[in-house]
């Protein structure tokens, strides 16, 4: 279509890029003398009614929201069959292609993920949620500017529309678990993709990879993230919590907005500045725009040495504030709920990072969307076994701990609210495939309402902790777990 002037203004100059749906093209607008870009619809597209409402519902969304982080629409149109929506033409790349040239400092990753967070904001106060947050979908202008464009999928929360729920849409390396599943999609589901892309741009690459995109989304529902910390160690506590509770696969441990996930990226832009001693790029842009609050953390320049000196000792101050902040929020940490007298005996509470089910010998699957609620610190909440008849029938099944780092754990304490069944503890420092793989360090034992359970040998340092069930409470059919706690 290169040549082609839609209803007499638009002349189309170049392809831009191409998808399943629609082609976007550079083209100059006659009428008012300017360059814009123009997403046509597919001829094959345009004949399908669900298509075409799909498409003009993009259209009437977008055309409603106001930000500088979004790429505006100008008009919408159709032109002999030919279905196309104007936008603002944004000079520059996408953020996919800023990735591809390396991974971003961290300072200006943070920054990013401010502005796209600020610009799914104004679309989630318009009851819209884009449903396909990824680099792709974010353009960068030549001033260093972050712009979220294409939400050709994006669905209302006010109407039942054609993204229907049991419909997986959405590019699967940035999907998150609820949708992957098919289930009913919010503003939540940006929040995790958004935590991926900030995973992407701190590591360089996606978190999952599989031979098919079915693979990709099923690890985003089963596996836990791999620590952005070990891939990027200059990476603080202050973000890795951000990154790790926005991508929590429980939308009940993530957090509740994507405004909430902005105002703590604020304060870890802060801090980041705090840090170094100064910024650069874009990350300054967003800096000078904090909240006094946010933004007083961060020292002005380094040349002004009593000033940095006294910046970063408050920045000191600010890192602890927040860390005690974000740990509380996070699905990473258990505060000893199933041991309240831990710091006993020169004994000190773990921080646990993950808990997770472990069936190696039935379907690799016990209750997997429970198991955070046994490092919850709330006894009312707790993971289960599936139900069984009588036995087991297999050797066993269980729940294991990720302390996040390798550690000396010398007890392990459980709260149970179906008392009598036997377990034995294992340890390991990756998780084997089969109980086989893992160390025993205590039982078997028999589980009351509570358990104080000494691990030996003392002093060997693993990171995963594991409590198999090897027998049933009689008359029971299943066994369940209200709180785990290590201590060293």
């Amino acid at each position: 279509m290169i040549g082609t002037l839609l209803n007499g203004r638009f002349r189309l100059d170049e392809r831009l890029g191409s998808g399943g749906m629609s082609t976007v093209y550079r083209a100059f607008d006659e009428t008012l003398e300017r360059w814009v870009a123009i997403k046509v619809l597919h001829r094959e597209m345009s004949g399908e009614a669900d298509q075409l409402e799909r498409f003009r519902r993009e259209a009437r969304a977008v055309a409603r929201l106001s930000s500088p982080h979004l790429v505006s629409v100008i008009d919408a149109g159709d032109d002999e069959g030919h279905p196309y929506i104007v936008f603002e033409l944004v000079d520059g790349e996408t953020l996919k292609d800023r990735i591809r040239r390396g991974r971003l400092p961290v300072d200006e990753a943070i920054a990013y993920a401010i502005e796209i967070g600020r610009a799914l904001a104004v679309a989630h106060d318009a009851r819209l949620v884009h449903r396909d947050v990824k680099p792709q979908n974010v353009l960068v202008n030549q001033e260093g500017r972050a712009k979220v464009t294409d939400f050709g999928i994006a669905r209302s929360l006010e109407a039942e529309g054609l993204t229907m729920t049991g419909r997986v849409l959405g590019t699967t390396d940035y999907v998150s678990p609820e949708q992957a599943l098919g289930h009913s999609v919010t503003e939540q589901s940006d929040v995790y993709s958004l935590g991926i892309v900030l995973f992407e741009m701190l590591t360089g690459e996606v978190p999952f990879k599989a031979d098919t995109q079915v693979g990709v989304a099923m690890k985003h529902v089963r596996d836990p993230l791999p620590n952005v910390q070990v891939r990027r160690p200059e990476v603080s506590s202050t973000l890795a919590a951000v990154v790790e509770r926005a991508t929590a696969k429980e939308t009940g441990h993530r957090y509740s907005s994507v405004d909430e996930m902005v105002h703590d990226l604020e304060q870890a832009l802060a801090i980041e500045a705090a840090r170094a001693g100064t910024t650069s790029g874009e990350a300054t842009s967003v800096l000078r725009q904090l909240p006094q609050e946010s933004s007083s953390y961060a020292p002005a320049r380094l040349h002004r040495p009593a000033r940095w000196l006294a910046s970063v000792l408050l920045a000191g101050a600010v890192v602890a504030a927040v860390l005690v902040v974000l740990a509380s929020r996070t699905e990473q940490g258990t505060k000893g709920g199933a041991d309240r007298g831990g710091g006993r005996g020169g004994l000190t509470p773990v921080t646990l990072r993950t808990a997770n089910d472990y069936d190696p010998a039935g379907d690799d699957r016990e209750h997997p969307d429970e198991a955070a609620q046994a490092i919850d610190d709330n006894r009312t909440t707790f993971w289960s076994t599936e139900g069984y008849s009588g036995d087991l029938g297999k050797a066993g099944v269980g729940l294991y701990v990720d302390a996040g780092r390798p550690v000396a754990a010398r007890r392990l304490s459980l709260v149970s609210p179906d008392p009598g069944f036997e377990a034995e503890v294992y340890a390991a420092g990756r998780v084997p495939r089969e109980i086989g793989g893992w160390t025993r360090v205590a039982g078997p034992i028999e589980v009351g309402e509570t358990a104080r359970i000494r691990l030996e040998p003392a002093g060997r340092e693993r990171r995963n902790y594991l409590v198999w069930i090897t027998r049933l409470a009689p008359g029971q059919r299943r066994a369940s777990i209200s709180e785990i706690s290590l201590l060293r």
